[in-house]
């Protein structure tokens, strides 16, 4: 049975254009022989548990994850726990109630440490913005000053952050753009680096679930927040955006998209990474928004988010050992080093999208013409 099972891994790994034992950076180096019928009996998530365990490793993780993907594997051998999590997603309200919260407890307050090292200058945890930048710290603020350019920002106007994240983009906007603003996060670590950098600045910053609010902005904005919110729960994200946003304002969504309506993230990433999370397909965000929202832009740059996430991985890596080992230890840096490639090789085969949409309650008179 071993011997068949390894053989049945052997092949499939072969039809990716990854070979046991061989040679090139993408190959798949085992330690383990137990991985091969772990990896038949769970799916993704037991490749990616079995990577953090050290029963296998590759010279260029993302070159491997790649090519899994490109072959579609995960669509060829999926474990029970892939079967039970999809239909949990289809019955259950996962983001809703203390459910929303536990991506903040189990991912953003991991430590504001780890996130520092990785992020760079600004602690943006969202694509960058490349086309003229030559480094991370210059995408992240083209893509902050896009999103101002993008909501036409002017003195003296209120805005609102849903998932504010560490306030890099509010601190942003009220220094340049000259604004006032709210924003909203659900991790106690983000909440309180928030406050603490936007201290002396017209921003308030709160730990509340954004389907708490209900004051009026002039313009709102989401930066990867989306992701989080649940296709249950997308309608009531534009219904509260829409009953915050003034007549004449604008909302601008920057969200990770999928190419094929899910209810699901893969298991891995939902166990390890991000619980309770799910990238929305264009049509699911459609039809959250129709009838609530005039599309003005639709603005895809997802290519940008490998360059990003190739220059977070080089950061965390020269950061290793500056960081504490007892909370960081070999386990979570093969975990953390599993969810960067994969994340990259995801967007590389274009099966992961970036999006930046604007919109506007009853659309804009005379037209909108978007920034880039």
């Amino acid at each position: 049975m071993d011997a068949a099972l390894q053989a049945r891994v052997t092949t499939l790994l072969h039809d990716a254009g990854i070979e046991v034992g061989g040679p090139c950076g993408h190959d798949i180096q085992v330690h383990d022989r137990r991985f091969f019928a772990r990896v038949i009996a769970g799916g993704s998530l037991a490749l990616g548990e079995s990577y953090m365990d050290g029963w296998w490793d590759a010279r260029q993780l993302d070159g491997l994850l790649l090519r899994l993907m490109q072959a579609r594997l995960d669509q060829r051998v999926q474990g029970w726990r892939d079967l039970a999590d999809a239909v949990r997603a289809r019955v259950l309200n996962a983001q809703a109630g203390q459910g929303s919260y536990e991506v903040g407890r189990r991912h953003y307050d991991l430590g504001n440490d780890l996130y520092q090292a990785m992020l760079g200058r600004r602690l943006v945890y969202s694509c960058g913005y490349w086309p003229k930048a030559r480094d991370l710290d210059a995408a992240q603020e083209a893509k902050l000053d896009l999103v101002c350019r993008k909501l036409g920002l002017r003195p003296g106007q209120r805005v609102l952050d849903i998932g504010c994240g560490w306030g890099e983009a509010l601190k942003f906007a009220s220094e340049r753009y000259g604004v006032s603003g709210v924003g909203v996060t659900i991790s106690e670590e983000q909440a309180t680096h928030a406050r603490e950098l936007c201290a002396g600045l017209p921003v308030e910053i709160r730990l509340q679930d954004y389907r708490q609010l209900d004051e009026r902005f002039d313009a709102v904005f989401s930066i990867g927040m989306f992701e989080h919110v649940g296709v249950r729960n997308y309608r009531h994200f534009f219904d509260v955006a829409r009953r915050c946003l003034a007549p004449d304002g604008l909302l601008l969504l920057h969200t990770i998209g999928g190419n094929v309506s899910r209810y699901r993230t893969d298991p891995w990433i939902a166990r390890y990474i991000f619980p309770n999370s799910m990238l929305p397909s264009a049509a699911q965000i459609t039809r959250a928004f129709e009838g609530r929202f005039v599309l003005e832009d639709w603005h895809g740059f997802g290519t940008d988010y490998d360059l990003t996430l190739q220059a977070w991985r080089s950061n965390i890596e020269s950061a290793w050992a500056s960081l504490d080992p007892r909370r960081y230890d070999e386990r979570f840096k093969r975990m953390w080093r599993f969810y960067l490639a994969a994340s990259m090789a995801s967007f590389r085969c274009r099966h992961a999208q970036l999006w930046q949409l604007v919109l506007s309650p009853d659309g804009v008179p005379g037209g909108y013409t978007a920034a880039r």
